[in-house]
């Protein structure tokens, strides 16, 4: 098992600690070919460690259960009578109140087995608390870099889980340059959501719960948030590997969500480009996907075109009415995850012949976090 290139193929020792490639190109995670099955499921583990064949881990290891506190397996309902083929699985219901765990877990588990012992990381708040949390469980110092205008909420739960805080003054990409900055002079490993290709093992499991819990039948469309694409590429990744198996027999669509105010991935995908342009944030309510500068925007791109999907834009004033929809309906969620229903809502009113597709669009984070 190694990090390879995206780019030009170079390959890295796994406990290398490589941020990028020598040619500058963001690292994925090259892995043995293996086999798996639904006789493969451990269904006596609760957690997302079910699926451990497919997680870089040595299945005789088993120091990940000193990190994991049961995340994965959230449900999976209807958003009502009216939208019978909108189901929306609950990924909110996590130890830290976000999908960001499934990705934190992994990546802390794998650095305590690699015997890291301080973690570096920047986040808009839900990866920051994720990655703190379980840094804190197994005893690895962590430092958590946030942009100003971070919910007062989930920087107090990152001091809470015994991290270190930096609020850094500017964009989102701001905060990205000191805590790499910090990084290349040696202050931590970093346990990024973004550059860390182990993260998107986490995240991909998304992909087998949902393979799991429809009985093998997956929707015809998984409706994401893309930010930095942590989830949407999580789940490619799954999709990928569900299809070279031979559980699934063609790639479901990815339909990528961004806030009208801040989407370079959306304008890239309608100009036709293969690479993303950063673009100007002008500022939206769904703060957890406002990141003007993908660095994985290319892969973004490919994933979506790979399954034949599209990228749709929220407008700022659906989003809270999206919001209080949900509230209604007995759901709680931040803005951004109702940023994600708010655009798609709008899309089948725009293009009625999909309204009768099976789509699931994940609950991504607990409105508590919100302000």
């Amino acid at each position: 098992m190694n990090y390879i290139c995206n780019d030009c193929k170079s390959k890295y020792p796994i406990n290398d600690s490589k941020i990028l490639c020598n040619c500058g190109g963001m690292l994925n995670l090259e892995k043995d070919i293996l086999d798996f099955t639904d006789e493969d499921i451990n269904k006596r583990e609760f957690s997302l460690f079910r699926y451990l064949k497919v997680l870089p881990f040595n299945r005789n290891e088993h120091s990940w259960r000193k990190v994991s506190m049961g995340e994965g397996l959230t449900p999976i309902i209807p958003f009502d009578d009216k939208y019978k083929n909108i189901l929306l699985k609950m990924d909110y219901l996590m130890p830290t109140l976000s999908f960001k765990d499934r990705g934190a877990v992994v990546l802390i588990a794998k650095a305590k087995e690699l015997g890291i012992t301080k973690v570096i990381q920047d986040s808009s708040g839900n990866a920051g608390n994720s990655v703190a949390a379980y840094a804190s469980r197994v005893g690895i110092s962590c430092d958590i870099y946030v942009p100003e205008g971070t919910s007062e909420k989930k920087v107090k739960q990152i001091e809470a889980h015994g991290a270190k805080v930096h609020i850094i003054s500017g964009t989102r990409e701001d905060t990205a340059k000191e805590a790499l900055k910090a990084v290349n002079k040696g202050d931590g490993f970093y346990a990024s959501h973004v550059y860390n290709p182990i993260f998107y093992e986490g995240t991909k499991t998304y992909v087998y719960e949902v393979y799991e819990q429809l009985n093998g039948c997956l929707p015809h469309s998984f409706v994401i948030p893309v930010g930095n694409g942590t989830l949407l590429l999580g789940v490619y990744i799954g999709l990928l590997e569900l299809l070279e198996y031979g559980l699934i027999s063609k790639l479901p669509k990815i339909i990528g969500v961004q806030a009208e105010n801040c989407a370079p991935i959306f304008r890239a995908f309608v100009d036709g480009k293969e690479v993303v342009d950063p673009v100007e944030n002008y500022g939206t309510k769904a703060e957890g996907i406002a990141i003007a500068d993908p660095k994985r925007g290319k892969q973004i791109l490919e994933a979506i075109s790979k399954t034949n999907g599209t990228i749709i834009t929220a407008k700022e004033e659906k989003i809270l009415e999206a919001q209080k929809l949900l509230a209604k309906k007995g759901l709680y969620v931040e803005v951004t995850t109702a940023a994600t229903l708010a655009a798609y809502l709008e899309y089948i009113k725009e293009n009625n012949e999909i309204s009768n597709q099976n789509v699931i669009i994940p609950l991504c984070g607990a409105g508590l976090k919100s302000s």
